[in-house]
């Protein structure tokens, strides 16, 4: 009956001097409800595929993430969201890409999983099904947020002086959300979505709905990464992980950490992974400043962190 929760809000975090205390308790309070919304799921007896997809709806439905609601603003001032989910006990999988106004991309997502013959659909052809299945959409106006639109003109001007893509200050750099679980019947589920990268190219694909890369669950375990996106894909840092964990029997955390701080660095890719493996322990890597995360592993032990030195907590 073991069952087991782990997510993340974003990595490449403000540092703890640039966070004041009313602004801290926000990130923290968001987290805690995602992973109760999860949680809950699987306390109940319900399938980790339920589970993680309730977390990161409740993610995309705060503000301050970057998916959904909070989504960041491409070089064009608009929003091209991205979401993905798999299920591990199928190895089914579903995700979307350039999304301007469906509320939870996420359950868009496992739409096309479990009601197309496809895995990935894009733009105006995924936001047209949206419509044909009846789900939530929004106006542009719901999307916007001051941060993010302030974020885009600050992107804008540092890269008109000529500042370099990958030099983008560390609290612009990532902000994808996701999570990963275990159910009692001993099934792994992922899932991912994200508004990308601020100022990006329109158009611009990032891992999150590349199964594989920002995203994956089998039968060993479920990833789900935030990131620097090019290197995620790259890497192919999800599977590389369940791989690590099938061929070379390296622990969940082992094969985590290889990724993260060994193959990811080694490219010059920055980020972290929220991790869930067959017998409920967690990982929750990163090689930056900070990872907004949470987790409650199969012991039944919690964790609700931001900054780095929070790690051993």
């Amino acid at each position: 009956m073991t069952i087991a929760l782990a997510l993340h809000g974003g990595a490449g975090t403000l540092r703890r001097s640039d966070m004041d205390s009313e602004l801290e308790r926000a990130y923290r309070a968001g987290l805690e409800r995602a992973l109760e919304a999860g949680y809950a799921i699987l306390r109940a007896g319900g399938s980790a595929l339920d589970a993680v997809c309730a977390s990161v709806c409740a993610l995309e439905d705060d503000p301050l993430f970057n998916a959904g609601r909070g989504s960041v603003y491409n070089l064009d001032g608009k929003q091209e969201m991205e979401a993905a989910v798999m299920d591990g006990s199928r190895q089914d999988a579903g995700s979307v890409t350039g999304l301007s106004r469906v509320r939870n991309p996420v359950l868009l997502a496992r739409a096309v999983m479990e009601a197309t013959p496809h895995v990935t659909l894009g733009y105006a052809a995924a936001e047209d099904f949206a419509a044909r299945i009846g789900a939530a959409m929004q106006a542009p106006e719901y999307f916007h947020t001051d941060k993010r639109w302030q974020a885009l003109l600050l992107e804008k001007e540092r890269l008109a002086n000529g500042g370099a893509d990958d030099d983008i200050p560390e609290d612009r750099k990532h902000g994808t959300v996701g999570a990963a679980a275990l159910d009692a019947q001993g099934r792994l589920a992922a899932a991912t979505s994200t508004g990308g990268r601020t100022a990006k190219w329109p158009g611009r694909i990032g891992d999150t709905p590349v199964i594989g890369a920002g995203t994956w669950a089998d039968a060993h375990c479920a990833v789900s990464g935030t990131g620097h996106g090019e290197y995620f894909v790259r890497a192919a840092a999800g599977h590389e992980i369940s791989a690590r964990v099938r061929y070379l029997d390296e622990t969940l955390e082992t094969a985590c950490d290889a990724v993260v701080h060994g193959q990811l660095m080694r490219m010059g890719g920055t980020g972290g992974v929220a991790a869930v493996d067959r017998l409920g322990r967690v990982a929750l890597p990163f090689n930056c400043e900070g990872m907004y995360r949470a987790s409650i592993d199969g012991e039944g032990r919690k964790r609700v962190a931001i900054y780095r030195d929070e790690l051993q907590r």
